[in-house]
């Protein structure tokens, strides 16, 4: 886990997900999170991951920010502990993280279908243009 600054974070989950190896960058900024999804391929060494989030941090398309709800942090020490330990021993991204990236597709979709269907009105008037012009040539007796 990476602080920039007070209330944000970043952070970095490698799994396997057969066949490849998946990293998912989640990012808590101002109480929000949004989540990357990157295939390594081959595992990928912790030199790797370092030098591929250095470099290609900026680069990463996340998903729409959601609200992040604030959790309670166990004062008991043991309990921190085991907590701890279900994390690492925890397997893929949260449940917050999958659905960030659901929302990144949905957007994805729609931004997809909004193009495509100005890409068919436009093809539609066109047309229209284009058979009212031979509609006048006819006319004209051409």
């Amino acid at each position: 886990m990476v602080r920039w600054e007070p209330g944000n974070e970043s952070r970095l989950t490698v799994y396997f997900e057969e066949p490849f190896w998946v990293g998912v960058f989640e990012r808590i900024e101002n109480g929000r999170l949004s989540a990357a999804k990157v295939t390594f391929g081959a595992e990928p060494r912790d030199y790797e991951v370092w030098a591929f989030f250095l470099r290609n941090h900026h680069r990463l398309s996340f998903s729409p920010a959601l609200p992040v709800p604030q959790r309670q942090t166990p004062d008991n020490p043991k309990r921190r502990q085991r907590a701890a330990r279900r994390l690492v021993q925890g397997s893929g991204a949260g449940t917050r993280s999958q659905q960030t990236l659901a929302a990144q597709r949905e957007e994805h979709k729609t931004e997809r279908a909004r193009c495509g269907r100005e890409q068919r009105e436009a093809e539609k008037v066109r047309r229209f243009a284009l058979k009212q012009q031979k509609r006048r040539q006819k006319h004209r007796g051409r």
